[in-house]
């Protein structure tokens, strides 16, 4: 199984995680901003028109910010390279999409994470089960990613890295 790069590739997205999400005016964000509203910093080619000044401006939240690669991949592989820009009826759907993949691909980071533990076979075996769960093949719909919450996947991912405890090294006191 090929497991997704986990690199975000903002110029194949549409500027997903500057849209989608909700955030509070705080330490991290110089500002509110409502979900599904495009952020005052993004210009119309989808590209922050502060980037390179993010951090002196206040929205240090943006640059702790990581996707994984699921903003590119809701845009190119769920909605064909199509942009709530262009379709601003596709907006809710990409939105709500983009928040379940990012689990999703969260998720998977996790377990690349616990694949270099000193695990047993059987747990080897459990988590090569989850991934595959967690990139299937066929790949997710967007009606398949919007059922992710509902179905046991997350819990059972949970429950697997929770029984990893052991496996950790705890550092020296």
């Amino acid at each position: 199984m090929t497991l997704p790069e986990m690199r975000a590739d903002c110029g194949q997205c549409a500027a997903l995680c500057c849209v989608g999400p909700a955030f509070d005016r705080s330490s991290r964000f110089a500002l509110s901003k409502a979900n599904g509203t495009p952020c005052p910093n993004l210009g119309p080619d989808d590209a922050c028109t502060i980037h390179a000044h993010l951090e002196a401006r206040g929205f240090g939240g943006c640059v702790q910010f990581d996707c994984l690669g699921a903003g590119q991949h809701v845009v190119q592989n769920l909605f064909d390279g199509k942009s709530w820009r262009d379709d601003p009826a596709l907006a809710p759907r990409m939105f709500e999409t983009f928040r379940v993949m990012r689990q999703i691909f969260e998720a998977l980071q996790l377990l690349q994470v616990a694949a270099d533990l000193p695990l047993s076979a059987s747990q080897r075996q459990e988590l090569e089960q989850l991934q595959g769960r967690l990139w299937p093949d066929p790949a997710w719909s967007e009606v398949q990613v919007n059922a992710y919450e509902k179905s046991d996947l997350p819990e059972a991912v949970t429950a697997f890295l929770r029984s990893l405890r052991d496996s950790v090294q705890r550092p020296a006191d």
